[in-house]
């Protein structure tokens, strides 16, 4: 008798243990983030009664008597499957697609976590906003690159950063020149260039026609004289495509001197040489510009963004782009041994194996989707059917357990 009321006390037991795991899930169900339970059972230690014998002669073998004295909770496993995306809009929300998880940092250690609710602090750190942990991942240098010696710390925006002037080294014409102009004619383009400190210097080029389909250009500046002094020439085929393109003192550049200043080089970029995909030679009005150049001001960073791949882009008001940081992430071997500590929060255990620290799209093999958070993955219609499964077992259970009292009711009120 006794045995049943303690099989029916485990039963009771561990079916409320199952309970509160489903009942953690449902909670659940709209934690970013959040991996499911489950509960899986184990029958408990069974009392041998009689044991097993062998087969003797004529006689066959007897097998083992044994009672069974309930049962225990065999696991509660956590599931990693993937959760659904929803998508948010926010920059700094981050979902992964895969195995892998963010690596924060508490203060003291390497938390994991797949909760991507981003945001930045006061000191520009990027961070989990629920704990204050603070992302882990690799930062840029000042030009934007990523290299062997960037060691993984915390991600940092330099809110105030700012992207250095360049100076122009680099011009490029396209456009038409009339090959019926007179001798005489003149054609003028202009363009906006900048020295090594970004302040901006008008240059003019312009060209001249001194006989047919040849031009004689020279380039001049009011704030930075051009050096060497003289005209180059450009010539063209029968075909209106570019033959020739020489520059003044028969160098490969020009020289810029600003009055206040350190002097630079501009190479001007006419097209290929027998082509067409610069400058032109045809019968039509002229109308060649300077069509680009590739210097700028200094800059303020003005917004970011994030990419597949976790790299964190700035964009600065001069129109430059450059790489800032690059978010983390971790694999274990046994993702289902981590410890669970709130927050959306898991912790190595004895059983996980140690995190391997990679990025998307190149150690680690999991992406990432900028402007979506990972949804729970608990399935509310299963939870439900696991609550009816467990809800039965738990009252199976309690059957036993009165049905056994009032079995040792009637023995104690036996009379001679």
């Amino acid at each position: 008798m006794m045995r049943a009321l303690f099989a029916g006390v485990s039963g009771l037991r561990n079916h409320q243990t199952r309970m509160d795991v489903i009942g953690n899930n449902i909670a659940n169900v709209n934690t970013i983030g959040f991996k499911s339970s489950r509960v899986t059972f184990k029958e408990a230690f069974a009392q041998l009664i009689e044991g097993a014998s062998r087969p003797s002669g004529n006689l066959g073998g007897i097998n083992p008597i044994q009672v069974g004295t309930g049962m225990n909770v065999g696991s509660i496993d956590q599931l990693f499957t993937q959760g659904s995306l929803e998508t948010t809009g926010q920059p700094l929300d981050l979902a992964i697609q895969g195995e892998a998880m963010f690596v924060l940092h508490n203060g003291s250690r390497l938390v994991y976590s797949r909760a991507g609710n981003f945001q930045l602090d006061a000191n520009g750190r990027l961070i989990s906003p629920s704990s204050g942990f603070v992302a882990q991942g690799i930062n840029a240098d000042s030009a934007g690159n990523f290299t062997t010696t960037n060691a993984i710390g915390d991600v940092q925006i330099r809110l105030g950063d700012k992207a250095p002037a360049s100076s122009t080294n680099l011009i490029s014409l396209t456009g038409n020149l009339d090959a019926s102009a007179v001798v005489g004619a003149t054609h003028n383009m202009g363009i906006t260039v900048y020295d090594v400190t970004g302040n901006p210097h008008q240059l003019q080029v312009v060209f001249t026609n001194t006989g047919p389909s040849t031009w004689t250009w020279e380039a001049t500046c009011a704030t930075a004289p051009v050096t060497p002094a003289g005209t180059g020439t450009a010539t063209f085929g029968v075909n209106g495509s570019l033959s020739t393109f020489t520059f003044p003192g028969g160098g490969t550049s020009l020289t810029l001197t600003p009055t206040s200043g350190a002097p630079f080089d501009i190479s001007i970029n006419p097209g290929s040489i027998n082509g067409i995909d610069g400058l032109a030679g045809f019968t039509n009005p002229s109308n060649a510009v300077v069509n680009s150049q590739n210097g700028y001001q200094a800059g303020d960073l003005v917004n970011i963004s994030v990419d597949n791949k976790g790299v964190i882009a700035g964009f600065f008001s001069n129109g430059v782009t450059r790489n800032l940081a690059q978010i983390a992430l971790a694999t274990f071997n046994n993702p289902g041994g981590l410890l669970r500590s709130g927050d959306n929060i898991y912790e190595e255990s004895a059983n996980s194996g140690t995190g391997v620290i990679g990025f998307a799209g190149g150690t680690s093999r999991s992406t990432l989707t900028p402007g979506a958070l990972e949804t729970s993955n608990v399935d509310i219609s299963q939870e439900f059917t696991n609550m009816i499964v467990a809800q039965r077992g738990f009252q199976a259970n309690a059957r036993v357990i009165t049905t056994a009292d009032q079995m040792l009711n009637e023995l104690v009120n036996l009379r001679g």
